[in-house]
């Protein structure tokens, strides 16, 4: 039988604990486990870097929100990152990445995977004809992609690009963190893996970090466990069981988180001290089409850019009072950073560059109106 979402969010690798009836799951805080006999481990966990019963029932939970066969919890969504990396990849291998991706992630490729002799070529994700023109055939393990982007919002045809990967003997990436599994599936849509830091929408209380891998295939997920135990960025218990709790309102935070977005989207696509707003529900936006194709709705995050320059841009983040000037975003509460000087400081002289006038509004589930009376007042 199937669940909708909501259902599989509050109940998927969670039920009632066997022995007490604990409706929710507890915390094993535990690192190690007794055997009854040598060789012989109990429910076969032995060590809670290789098994956590917590941790098992977030993976079992984020694996059924996206729908694939294996789902896997690790400290950070980079460390989810890096282990994906190095289990498909090898030296002198290839990978094509969005040319706006995350800050952490550029780095990651930039500064770590190319030491190791990994190559990578930063392409924009919302062109396919770009995307198949950066793959080097023989070379590419990877497509990469998010979307929607960070922090330029923009939007890649996952199908699309699936075709692309897959014609090139790749695996298609997909980073679902800005959508979450509520609003975007990408296994459904021709993706191989799905990332996520689950920091982001699907802890959703800015207070647990963590990220996340779900395979569509499960010879690969069993490879990308085998890695994620030998390398050892895991998820701990407490962390898991944080990730769990935000999980169960995921669907009803992101509607709300999508209300309101939409709202100050459209009251900043109006003002005269913003030069451009950059949000997929709005239809002047070129991925529009796209978006509306294959999310349930177009999200939380915004851009936009200052009309009055850079130092406009930050002014109007300093000002804000209901924003919180912060990186991360996801939270129920609003967030608002400049990018170039913040999240995406790494980037600074590459090609993934940001523009100076860029401000990111990371849009929580506070009242709506409390929210653009903050901005109006920031906009000066």
């Amino acid at each position: 039988m199937s669940h909708g979402f909501d259902t599989l969010a509050i109940h998927a690798g969670q039920d009632p604990e066997a022995r007490t009836g604990a409706v929710i799951p507890p915390i094993y805080q535990t690192s190690t486990y007794a055997q009854d006999a040598v060789g012989a481990p109990r429910l076969g966990y032995e060590y809670s870097r290789s098994g956590n019963p917590t941790r098992d029932a977030l993976q079992e939970c984020l694996a059924a929100l996206e729908g694939g066969p294996v789902g896997l919890a690790f400290a950070s969504g980079l460390a989810a990152e890096d282990t994906l990396l190095r289990t498909v990849c090898k030296p002198g291998d290839h990978v094509v990445i969005p040319d706006d991706a995350y800050g952490g992630t550029y780095r990651l490729f930039a500064r770590v995977a190319e030491r190791w002799g990994l190559d990578f070529t930063p392409a924009k994700v919302s062109d396919p004809d770009a995307i198949r023109a950066a793959v080097e055939p023989g070379r590419t393990r990877i497509v990469w992609v998010e979307t929607p982007t960070n922090p330029l919002l923009g939007i890649a045809d996952i199908a699309a690009l699936a075709g692309v990967a897959h014609d090139a003997g790749a695996l298609l990436v997909v980073d679902n963190t800005f959508a979450s599994p509520y609003l975007q599936q990408p296994i459904a849509h021709g993706a191989d893996v799905v990332v996520h830091s689950t920091t982001k929408y699907i802890g959703g209380h800015s207070d647990v970090v963590g990220g996340a891998l779900v395979a569509a295939d499960a010879g690969l997920g069993e490879e990308l466990r085998y890695h994620q135990n030998a390398m050892g960025a895991i998820n701990g218990p407490f962390d898991a069981w944080l990730t769990l709790r935000g999980i169960k309102t995921l669907g009803v935070r992101m509607d709300r988180h999508c209300d309101n977005a939409e709202r100050i989207a459209a009251y900043l696509d109006g003002h005269t001290k913003v030069g451009q707003v950059i949000y997929p529900g709005l239809p002047a936006h070129p991925g529009h089409e796209v978006a509306a194709k294959q999310m349930r709705r177009f999200g939380g995050m915004i851009s936009f850019r200052a009309a009055g320059g850079e130092e406009h841009a930050v002014e109007i983040c300093n000002r804000t009072k209901l924003f919180i000037l912060a990186e991360s975003l996801g939270g129920v509460e609003s967030l608002i950073e400049h990018p170039g000087r913040m999240t995406h400081a790494s980037a600074a002289g590459s090609p993934l560059e940001v523009p100076g006038d860029l401000v990111r509004l990371s849009v929580g589930i506070e009242t709506v109106d409390d929210l653009l009376a903050d901005l109006e007042q920031a906009l000066g």
